[in-house]
């Protein structure tokens, strides 16, 4: 009798971490379409207004389930320079760690870059949702990344 309530204890522990893992990793994220009007954009020195810039080999995903689900992986030909002289750059910039089957979105490689200063983030767009920043970094080489982090601002 023990050996079977055993089992069945093990068995519903299983499937209940099996099931957490498919709400942490799979469950509720969609690819996003990148298109006009959904597309990459920075918040300029000389305006609040967030602007377009020149992305290629984007892909994406989000989920309607929490606003910091975003995650984006492209590249962009502008350099570091450029970007610094004509985007707002982003203080405490902290990129929340991606699902593992959007492997292109490394966190920890991204953070240790912007810590060390090889990589640079932007301001994409402020108050993307209440209390939430979408938050662009980029690399020397163009590979680019973007997330939704939470600004602290949750009155406005």
């Amino acid at each position: 009798m023990a050996r079977i309530l055993l089992g069945a204890i093990v068995i519903v522990a299983i499937a209940a971490g099996a099931f957490l893992w498919y709400t942490a990793e799979r469950a509720f994220y969609d690819p996003v379409a990148f298109q006009p009007g959904a597309e990459i954009r920075l918040v300029p020195l000389t305006s609040d207004q967030p602007e377009a810039i020149v992305v290629e080999g984007i892909e994406g995903i989000d989920a309607d389930s929490s606003p910091i689900k975003f995650r984006a992986c492209f590249r962009t030909p502008l350099s570091l320079a450029m970007l610094t002289e004509t985007y707002r750059e982003y203080d405490g910039a902290e990129p929340l760690v991606a699902p593992s089957g959007f492997d292109c979105f490394d966190a920890e490689a991204i953070g240790k870059a912007l810590e060390t200063g090889e990589a640079l983030a932007f301001l994409s767009e402020p108050n993307i949702h209440p209390g939430v920043d979408r938050v662009v970094a980029v690399f020397p080489d163009g590979r680019a990344f973007a997330w939704h982090q939470l600004n602290g601002n949750l009155a406005e």
